[in-house]
């Protein structure tokens, strides 16, 4: 489904690199960018190989991009230890395109026409400029992060959180227009009776174009808006954080990046500067906020996240402890459970094939993904659809996941994510 949580995907991880993508270069890549999985099979069953792209070794650095990646490998390893699908194991093939368009193309024909996998899952690319070579091979791509428009725009290509759009390889969305809804806005409106909301964002393109998308749908909620924007190069993060506290808000979003948001917060506990939430995005749902925010506990006290998936603390769901079983001693974090959910997708599409006429195909996994019916995950996603409209819708009836961070518990559930629902305007942003 359209939601401004997309336009985060694709905007605020984005932020991270700045210029930083445009040095990002070379037409191959290394052998150790390829991983496979073992293919033993004890059934001695053809094993049925699926691709993994991930751009764990980006610009951004770290693990920023690995969650989905390392859940999916879990959920296989997970089903493979079960006997595999049907009696024949899941290989899982990765492939590490750097950040780069050009390392994308690289991971694209790589895994479709020389490894012939049979599908891609929980592909988590930067520039994902090998959308194009997918669609065209007919490949589906499962439960991908949206961090470029291709989920909107392609046949063949389905997003972890799922699509209205027509995508018919022509543009995104609708003529190049993508829409989002302002239901984050609206719950914490309605739940923490908050009007005077600050979004903060560097003097760069890309951050100021997703503050001007997150103001405008604090305003259509209804919320007076400050608009505060530091130097990329050299941020003055303590007048921001003076100016929260003249203007009074409520809640603080915002168009940085991880660092920025640390700094921010910084100075705000540098000056005693107090809101009601600190909203960040799902990128940074993870155990790593102990960490990242040492030194600002008055910030953390007001952390709240949102997103599309249940809470993988949510230890009161079956689903949850199963992924967290899998998972084992590891850091957590939300992007994993998705990359989790997205393997399951797969399955789930895999298995309904294997009664129907023509056996396992493509056609017949696509049918599973395109039928009316939502996909949910067991319950960790909120229902995921594709429903290919011709015209974008003007309201839509859209559900939340929400948490908040609490020092010693973790991220705590904000309320069950199938309820945190309203009928909100959906408005219209280019991407």
């Amino acid at each position: 489904m359209p939601r401004f949580r997309a336009a985060e995907a694709a905007l605020a991880l984005l932020l991270a690199v700045l210029a930083l993508l445009v040095a990002a270069c070379g037409s191959r890549l290394p052998e150790h960018a390829f991983e496979t999985r073992p293919t033993a099979n004890p059934s001695g069953g053809e094993p049925l190989r699926v691709g993994i792209i991930t751009s764990a070794t980006s610009p951004v650095g770290g693990d920023t991009f690995t969650g989905p990646r390392d859940g999916a490998r879990a959920y296989f390893d997970a089903l493979n230890a079960r006997g595999g699908l049907d009696g024949r194991r899941v290989e899982v093939v990765t492939c590490d395109d750097g950040g780069s368009g050009v390392g994308n193309n690289a991971c694209v024909h790589r895994l479709i026409d020389e490894r012939k996998v049979f599908a891609l899952v929980a592909t988590t690319a930067l520039d994902y400029a090998g959308a194009p070579l997918v669609s065209r091979a007919g490949v589906p791509d499962i439960g991908g992060q949206p961090l470029t428009p291709a989920y909107d725009t392609y046949p063949h290509l389905y997003g972890i959180y799922g699509s209205l759009a027509p995508r018919t390889g022509k543009a995104p969305g609708w003529n190049g227009t993508l829409y989002g809804g302002t239901e984050v806005y609206r719950w914490f409106r309605q739940h923490q009776g908050a009007r005077t909301a600050a979004v903060v964002s560097y003097n760069q393109a890309a951050s100021a174009a997703y503050a001007r998308l997150v103001a405008a749908g604090l305003r259509a909620e209804g919320y007076r808006v400050v608009d505060e924007q530091v130097d990329f190069v050299l941020p003055n993060f303590r007048a921001v954080a003076a100016d929260l506290r003249a203007q009074r808000a409520d809640l603080v979003f915002d168009a940085m990046d991880t660092h920025g948001n640390v700094r921010l917060c910084e100075a705000m506990e540098a000056l005693g500067v107090r809101v009601g939430a600190k909203v960040t995005n799902v990128q940074n749902w993870s155990s790593s906020v102990p960490r990242d925010y040492a030194k600002a506990p008055g910030c953390r006290d007001a952390l709240f996240v949102t997103g599309a998936s249940r809470d993988y603390q949510d230890t009161g769901h079956p689903a949850v402890r199963e992924f967290r079983a899998a998972m084992g001693d590891r850091p957590l974090a939300q992007w994993q459970l998705e990359g989790w959910a997205a393997a399951m997708w797969f399955t789930d599409a895999a298995k309904s094939c294997l009664a129907a006429p023509g056996g396992l195909t493509r056609e017949c996994v696509e049918a599973y993904l395109d039928r009316p019916e939502p996909y949910t995950a067991k319950g960790l996603l909120l229902p995921v659809r594709f429903e290919h409209l011709a015209e974008p819708p003007k309201t839509r009836y859209t559900c939340l996941s929400v948490a908040r961070w609490q020092d010693g518990r973790g991220w705590i559930p904000q309320g069950e994510m199938n309820t945190n629902c309203a009928t909100v305007p959906q408005l219209g942003y280019r991407p």
